[in-house]
C-alpha cells in the first residue's frame, strides 16, 4: 500500500516539529524519524492500531506516537493509506 500524506498532517507535523526544536533540534529530528519509521511500517499492518474514537468508520485508525495521535485511513479500493491528521489530546480532532 502507497502512503500519502493530507496537507493538514503535514502542517500540523511542522508545528510539532518547530516546538520540539526549539529545545533541541536532535530531539526534533530523532521524533520525525521515528514517526515516519512507524508510519511506514503500516503499509504492511494497516489496521494494527484501534479504530478511531474520534471517527465512526471501520477504515479509519488511530496510532498513538509519543502523546500525539496520528489518524489515518485505509483505501482498499484504492491501494494506499493517507495519514490524515496529528495532534495531541489538548487538540481538537478534524478531518
Amino acid at each position: 500500500m502507497q502512503i500519502k500524506f493530507d496537507s493538514k498532517f503535514e502542517t500540523n507535523f511542522n508545528i510539532i516539529f518547530e516546538y520540539i526544536a526549539q529545545d533541541k533540534i536532535s530531539a526534533a529530528n530523532g521524533f520525525k524519524r521515528e514517526l515516519l519509521k512507524k508510519i511506514k511500517k503500516l503499509s504492511q499492518f494497516p489496521y494494527k492500531f484501534r479504530q478511531s474514537i474520534y471517527f465512526d468508520e471501520e477504515n479509519v485508525r488511530d496510532m498513538i506516537f509519543k502523546g500525539y495521535t496520528v489518524v489515518y485511513e485505509i483505501d482498499l479500493e484504492d491501494n494506499f493509506i493517507i495519514i490524515l491528521n496529528i495532534f495531541n489530546k489538548n487538540q481538537p480532532p478534524t478531518r
